[in-house]
């Protein structure tokens, strides 16, 4: 038994996965890369950030990207889903659907409006949507499938 995750359980642990890490690329080429909050819909990537955020410039520019979900603390316990693809500013529907995913599955974990700094309220308020559609090529790996030999065998 290898330690690959096939699609359907790779799939399930990026939906599970609280928090990725989104790589876009400088125009010199260096990557940048971002933990980001994020929801799934039909296998693409969405997360928001703010309308200024130069991210949105990086990916306006090359739109090739990268996207990484991980846990695990010992090395039996290492488990994560990398992708490669390309990323892209969305609006209209697709946009609210994904606002509207994303603000049920963090529901739990902002701070209440009321405790927000004001000036941090608004440069949240006008966010854009991204959208990472990751190309066929995942690397999933999962340590705890391994068959570890017992000690002294």
């Amino acid at each position: 038994m290898g330690i690959r995750l096939t699609s359907e359980e790779a799939w399930a642990f990026v939906v599970a996965a609280h928090t990725g890490v989104f790589t876009t690329l400088r125009a010199d080429g260096v990557p940048v890369s971002l933990p980001v909050w994020f929801a799934v819909l039909d296998h693409r990537i969405y997360v928001q950030t703010p309308a200024q955020a130069k991210k949105l410039d990086r990916i306006r520019r090359d739109a090739r990207a990268a996207f990484v979900v991980e846990s695990g603390e010992r090395w039996t316990e290492l488990k994560a889903v990398s992708m490669t693809g390309s990323a892209r500013i969305v609006d209209g529907d697709e946009a609210d659907d994904a606002r509207r995913a994303l603000s049920e599955k963090y529901a739990a974990y902002g701070l209440p409006g009321a405790r927000v700094p004001k000036a941090t309220a608004e440069h949240y308020a006008r966010a854009a949507v991204v959208r990472f559609d990751p190309d066929e090529r995942l690397l999933t790996w999962d340590n705890a499938k391994l068959r570890l030999r017992k000690e002294g065998a």
